[in-house]
């Protein structure tokens, strides 16, 4: 798509620009204490650059005089109108115009086929339609519908499981609700879908929700707008044998997309739970999402998106045998809370990745966080995450194996045009391979950050093939000692790494300077051999002393104690600070 490649080269130029800025300061500032980011966009930004919707806040009101009503009696219709014709239990709407319906058909059909540049409003006031070879409800030629769910009422549409097409070349129609004309959903009622044949609706040009209540059941896709998906409210249940969502028009980069600006979601989905072509764009969401399928066959992404993820805020509990969060170009999270168990990674993008605010809980991964071939900034937020591989991974397009259910390959070939950014927040990674690991380069200039590393020499708690400089924050690495590394001599924050006979998971590891006041006590949950650590309150010239096990008063959080007081330790050693970088 042209939209994919001319944001993957501005991406290339930007990073150029990037590194080069960062030569500049290092020439001109020695401290380099400014802060660094990433050029991302926005939600607005993204829509700025999609196209148009077909939302108008007339399409949501009408003269109640003007509307027709039909009524449903099983195996006929009453209804009286020029504007409807009907044959059995076949209803057309030929004109534009409103249109209540209510009752039950045994096997029927509400077919829209018109040329009026006018809406159509179809509104639902509790009915049951089952059509045993096609679907119930049938948009094939409209300028828009509105299919409007009257406050209170509960509505069915069921189909066969398979079809007779009404264009056969075309294999149209082939859901539930099936519309080749822009369409939305609106109103206070509940709608059922029990789709047995393929989607449950599907639209061939863009879908907007706006309201109602929905439970679908499909043997394929739960939801599809081709053009685009936009969700306003609504409370949305999806069963789907394929994906939950999706938005997949792969012809247009203006299209394609997803917007969500409200609503709770429970998505079950056999393949991707949210899938969307171009940009996956979220403000605000309450979302239970699980995907069940074989990465071996299919896609089973959470959140999947081909060019933008933006998340404003929300509430996300994603379970998931791919990705749980994940896109082929970026993610921006601005805020939200997320519980997030994945077979593969927690969250990944192939280029860019921001985490500006969030509490984001990582229970189960291979790769907590991962950028492929892009930078990685995180500048605020709570992040706690469990990898079975390495916690925060910075590829730099270099080794990505994709985890148990593949992915890419690669070399390890590094590259220091890449970069993690830490300027604030509060992380703790547990995990089983590297910890903190770049392929490029780290630069930290606030934040905590935690880790509880590998216990295997194989891995170090902090990894990097570039360069890593601390300015500010606080930094403790717990893991083996083959691979130990720390922040670079380069830095103007002092660091210390030292290295000591191995020590079981719960031992305290304490440091306090020759007064006796506490620099930090941790306590990791694992077998370590190595600690790395800075903080500011490491000075020049002052002596401190390491004590392992003993107990603490304090209170803790992701094993680090604050307030209270340390006693009944083992000393390890003395030290004093001369150098950036301390090696014992």
């Amino acid at each position: 798509m042209t939209k994919k490649f001319n944001y993957f080269t501005m991406v290339l130029l930007l990073i150029l620009s990037a590194c080069q800025g960062l030569i500049n300061d290092s020439e001109e500032d020695d401290d380099n204490t400014q802060e660094q980011v990433i050029n991302e966009e926005s939600i607005e930004d993204a829509i700025a650059d999609n196209a148009g919707n077909h939302d108008e806040d007339a399409d949501y009101s009408w003269d109640a005089g003007s509307v027709v009503d039909v009524t449903l009696n099983g195996s006929s219709v009453s209804v009286n109108s020029d504007k409807v014709s009907v044959s059995g239990s076949i209803i057309t709407i030929n004109s534009a115009g409103n249109f209540r319906f209510s009752g039950s058909l045994s096997n029927g059909q509400i077919i829209v086929n018109t040329e009026d540049k006018e809406i159509v409003r179809l509104i639902l006031n509790g009915v049951d339609i089952k059509s045993s070879s096609s679907a119930p409800i049938y948009v094939k030629s409209a300028e828009k519908v509105l299919i409007y769910l009257v406050e209170n009422t509960t509505n069915k549409l069921s189909d066969g499981s398979s079809y007779t097409y009404d264009n056969a070349e075309d294999e149209e129609p082939n859901s539930t609700l099936f519309s080749k004309a822009n369409l939305t959903l609106a109103g206070g009622g509940s709608l059922t879908i029990d789709a047995n044949f393929n989607d449950g609706i599907n639209t061939k040009d863009g879908l907007i929700i706006a309201g109602g209540s929905y439970s679908i059941t499909s043997a394929d896709d739960g939801i599809r707008g081709k053009d685009y998906t936009i969700v306003k409210s609504g409370a949305i249940h999806i069963a789907a044998q394929g994906d939950g969502i999706k938005s997949d028009n792969d012809n247009d980069e203006t299209k394609g997309y997803i917007e969500i600006q409200n609503g709770s979601f429970q998505i079950t989905a056999g393949g991707d739970g949210v899938s969307a072509e171009t940009d996956l764009l979220i403000s605000y969401a309450e979302m239970t999402l699980q995907t069940t399928g074989s990465t071996l066959t299919s896609s089973a992404k959470g959140l999947k998106t081909g060019v933008h993820e933006i998340i404003d805020d929300g509430i996300y509990s994603i379970n998931c045998t791919d990705d749980a969060i994940h896109s082929n170009g970026t993610i921006t999270i601005n805020g939200g809370n997320f519980e997030l168990s994945s077979n593969d990674d927690g969250i990944h993008s192939d280029y860019d990745l921001v985490i500006n605010d969030g509490t984001i809980n990582i229970l189960k991964s291979y790769e907590g966080i991962e950028s492929y071939k892009g930078n990685m900034a995180i500048n605020e937020g709570t992040i706690r995450l469990k990898s079975s591989d390495d916690g925060l991974n910075l590829s730099a397009g270099g080794d990505v194996m994709g985890g148990p259910g593949g992915g890419w390959g690669g070399t390890s070939s590094a590259s220091g045009n890449y970069f993690l950014y830490i300027n604030g927040g509060r992380i703790y990674m547990n995990a089983s391979g590297d910890g903190l690991d770049s392929n490029g380069s780290v630069l930290m200039t606030g934040g905590t950050v935690l880790i509880d590393g590998p216990t295997n020499d194989g891995n170090g708690a902090i990894d990097y093939n570039g360069s890593f400089e601390i300015t500010g924050g606080t930094i403790i690495a717990a893991g083996s000692s083959g691979m130990a590394q720390a922040p670079e001599s380069s830095s103007s924050q002092y660091s210390v790494l030292a290295r000591f006979s191995a020590k079981s998971g719960g031992t305290l590891f304490h440091v306090e300077n020759s007064d006796g006041e506490k620099i930090l006590t941790y306590k990791p949950s694992k077998t370590y051999e190595s600690v790395a650590f800075s903080t500011p309150l490491l000075e020049k010239g002052r002596s401190y002393k390491i004590f392992t096990g003993g107990s603490d008063s304090g209170s803790e959080t992701d094993g680090l104690y604050s307030g209270g007081t340390y006693s009944g330790g083992t000393l390890f050693t003395s030290f004093s600070i001369s150098a950036v970088l301390t090696d014992i």
